[in-house]
C-alpha cells in the first residue's frame, strides 16, 4: 500500500470515529457523545444513575434499540448538571418508568395550576403528570394510563399535567431541576392504590396506555 493510501485510510477512520456516537463504555467528553439514555462519566458512556437504565449493567456489550434514540438535547445547572430532554423512551404496553410523588392541589411547593385544564386538582383523585416526551404537547391530555407496581399490583390515572423535561433551576420551576425524560408523577392516591411508601420518593414501574 502506497503512503498515500494509507494517509488516506487513517484519515477516514478519524472522521467515521470523531463523529460515532457511542455506545457502553465507549469514549465520550459530552452528553451528546452517547447514545440512547446514556451519559458520559469520567469520559465512558454509562448507565444514567438518575434515569434508571440497566444497558451498560446487565450487559455491557449490548446495543441500545435503535427505537430509543432519545438523547439530551442540552444541560441546566442547579447545584448540578442535569440533562434536558425533548423526548422520551417509546411508549410500549410496558413502558419502564420511574413513579415519583406530586402535590397536585393549590399551594403546592413550585408549579402551578396543571396544564391540561389550567385547574388545581384533589390529591385523592388518581392523577399524574408525564414527562415532555410522553406527554406529547397535551395529546395524552385526560387520558388514562394503566399503571404496574414490581409487587403486583395496577392502577389506572388521569394524565392532567406535564413533568418539564425541558427546563428548570429557575423560579418558573421553583428552582428545581428539570424532571427526568422517564418520568410518572402521580399524586398520592395512586401510590396509595399502588400499596407504595411515598417515602420511598421514587420508584420502578411500567405503564401503558389503557
Amino acid at each position: 500500500m502506497s503512503n498515500l493510501a494509507f494517509l488516506s485510510l487513517i484519515f477516514t477512520i478519524f472522521i467515521s470515529t470523531s463523529n460515532a456516537i457511542s455506545q457502553c463504555n465507549g469514549l465520550c467528553k459530552t452528553l451528546n457523545d452517547c447514545d440512547g439514555q446514556l451519559i458520559c462519566i469520567n469520559e465512558k458512556c454509562s448507565d444514567d444513575p438518575d434515569v434508571g437504565t440497566n444497558i451498560c449493567k446487565n450487559n455491557p456489550l449490548s446495543v441500545p434499540s435503535p427505537t430509543n434514540t432519545c438523547r439530551p438535547s442540552g444541560t441546566v445547572s442547579c447545584n448540578s448538571i442535569h440533562p434536558i430532554y425533548r423526548c422520551s423512551p417509546p411508549v410500549t404496553s410496558s413502558t419502564p418508568a420511574q413513579l415519583t410523588l406530586n402535590d397536585f392541589s393549590s399551594g403546592r411547593d413550585g408549579g402551578g395550576a396543571s396544564s391540561c385544564d389550567n385547574r388545581y386538582h384533589d390529591n385523592s383523585e388518581r392523577l399524574v403528570a408525564l414527562s415532555t416526551g410522553w406527554f406529547a404537547g397535551g395529546s395524552r391530555c385526560d387520558k388514562l394510563i394503566r399503571i404496574r407496581a414490581d409487587n403486583g399490583r395496577t392502577v389506572t390515572a388521569k394524565v392532567v399535567d406535564e413533568c418539564d423535561s425541558t427546563g428548570g433551576c429557575d423560579e418558573e420551576h421553583a428552582y428545581q431541576g428539570p424532571c427526568k425524560n422517564n418520568i410518572v408523577d402521580g399524586s398520592i392516591a395512586v401510590w396509595r392504590a399502588l400499596g407504595l411508601d411515598t417515602d420511598l420518593g421514587v420508584v420502578p414501574i411500567t405503564w401503558s396506555m389503557v
